[in-house]
C-alpha cells in the first residue's frame, strides 16, 4: 500500500517531507504525517472543502490538518488508504493493508464517516462484520448507529435476534441497561417488530400454500370429469386420488343428503362451491352440480352479502394461486426446452 508521504511511514518531524508534500496533518500527541493536497482533496469531499477555504502558513506554504481523537496509526493507516492506487485492493486477504484493517478498522470507520470516503466506509464495516461477536455486538451497534452504517446496524441486529440470550449476559449490555435505557427499548422494539414480521411472513406463506393447494384441486377436478385420471401419468396424482376417495366417499354416505353432519361430504361440497365460484366455462361444465352452484349463488348473493363476500374473496386467492401455479409451470418448461436444444443440436451435427 503506497504511503500519501514522500518518505514513507508516519515520521514524527518535518525531515522527510518533499518538495511537494504541501499539507501536514497534526495527529495525537503533536505528531506530523506529511501529505498530498491533490490525494487528500480527490479522495474526500470535506478535506477538499477545507483545503480551498485554508489559509496557507508562511513556512514554505504548508497547509496544516489536525485530526485528533484517534491514535496516530489510525490516522496514518488512514492517509495510506486514501493515496493507495486501487481503492478495494485494501480488501485483499493478505499483506499490509489487511492487517492495518484488521487493527484500526474502528477508527478507520470513524474517520471515513467524519470525512465522507464511502468506499473505505463500506469495507470498515465489512470488515467488523466479520468478527462479530455477541461479547462486542453492542459496542458495534452504537458505533454503527453514531456513523449511520446501515448495513453493519442490520447485521449487528441479526446477531443479537439470533443469540440475545447470550448478548443480554455481556457486560456492555448491562452497562446500555444502566446508561442508555432509550437505546435498550429501542433495540428491544426492533426485536419485536423483526419476530412479527417473522410470524406474518410465515402465515402468508401458510396462507398461500392452502391457496396452491386449493387451486391444484379446482384443477384435479375438472381433469378428473372432462378427462378422466391415468395415475400414471397424473401430474397431481395425490391429490387427484384424495379427490376420487371423497367422490367415491359420497356415493355410499348415507347422509350426504345433509353435508354437514358428514365432514367428508362436507369438505367434498365446499369444493364443488368453490370450483363453481371459479369456473369461467361458458357451456355446461363437466363437474357436477357447477350449474346448481352458480344458480345457487346467484339467488342467494343478496341475502347473505357478508358470507358471499368471503367466498368470492377466496375464489380470488384460489385464482391468482393459480395463475401464478400456471406461470410457474410454463417458466420450467421453457427452461427445459432452453436446456433441451443444444443437446439436440449437438446429436443433429453428429
Amino acid at each position: 500500500m503506497s504511503s500519501p508521504t514522500s518518505g514513507g511511514g508516519g515520521g514524527g518531524g518535518g525531515d522527510n517531507i518533499g518538495s511537494s508534500a504541501d499539507v501536514r496533518i497534526l495527529t495525537s500527541g503533536k505528531r506530523r504525517i506529511p501529505a498530498y493536497s491533490r490525494v487528500l482533496a480527490a479522495a474526500s469531499p470535506v478535506l477538499k472543502s477545507f483545503l480551498e477555504k485554508a489559509e496557507t502558513r508562511s513556512d514554505g506554504g504548508v497547509i496544516t490538518i489536525s485530526i485528533l481523537g484517534v491514535p496516530h496509526e489510525a490516522v496514518d493507516a488512514f492517509l495510506r488508504f486514501l493515496s493507495s492506487p486501487t481503492r478495494f485492493g485494501m480488501m485483499e486477504a493478505e499483506g499490509e493493508a489487511a492487517a492495518a484493517m484488521a487493527e484500526h478498522a474502528v477508527h478507520l470507520l470513524v474517520l471515513s464517516h467524519v470525512y465522507q470516503v464511502g468506499w473505505l466506509k463500506r469495507a470498515c464495516e465489512r470488515a467488523l462484520a466479520s468478527h462479530l461477536a455477541a461479547e462486542g455486538v453492542v459496542d458495534v451497534l452504537v458505533l454503527a448507529r453514531r456513523c449511520d452504517a446501515a448495513w453493519l446496524h442490520l447485521r449487528c441486529m441479526k446477531l443479537i435476534a439470533d443469540d440475545f440470550a447470550a448478548v443480554e449476559r455481556t457486560e456492555a449490555w448491562r452497562f446500555l441497561q444502566e446508561h442508555d435505557p432509550c437505546l435498550e427499548l429501542d433495540i428491544l422494539q426492533s426485536l419485536q417488530d423483526a419476530h412479527l414480521r417473522q410470524k406474518r411472513r410465515r402465515r402468508k406463506r401458510e396462507e398461500q400454500r392452502v391457496y396452491t393447494e386449493l387451486s391444484e384441486a379446482m384443477e384435479c377436478l375438472q381433469h378428473i370429469f372432462s378427462e378422466g385420471c391415468a395415475s400414471g401419468k397424473c401430474p397431481n396424482s395425490a391429490t387427484c386420488r384424495g379427490l376420487q376417495q371423497l367422490l367415491h366417499h359420497l356415493a355410499l354416505c348415507d347422509r350426504k343428503k345433509k353435508p354437514h353432519f358428514c365432514r367428508r361430504c362436507k369438505r367434498l361440497w365446499q369444493l364443488l362451491r368453490l370450483h363453481a365460484s371459479i369456473c369461467l366455462q361458458p357451456e355446461p361444465c363437466h363437474v357436477p352440480l357447477c350449474s346448481q352452484f352458480k344458480q345457487n349463488m346467484e339467488q342467494q348473493r343478496k341475502g347473505t352479502e357478508e358470507e358471499d363476500e368471503k367466498w368470492r374473496l377466496l375464489a380470488k386467492k384460489v385464482a391468482s394461486a393459480r395463475v401464478i401455479s400456471c406461470l410457474v409451470k410454463r417458466k420450467r418448461q421453457e427452461g427445459f426446452q432452453e436446456q433441451e436444444e443444444p443437446w439436440l443440436k449437438h446429436k443433429s451435427l453428429e
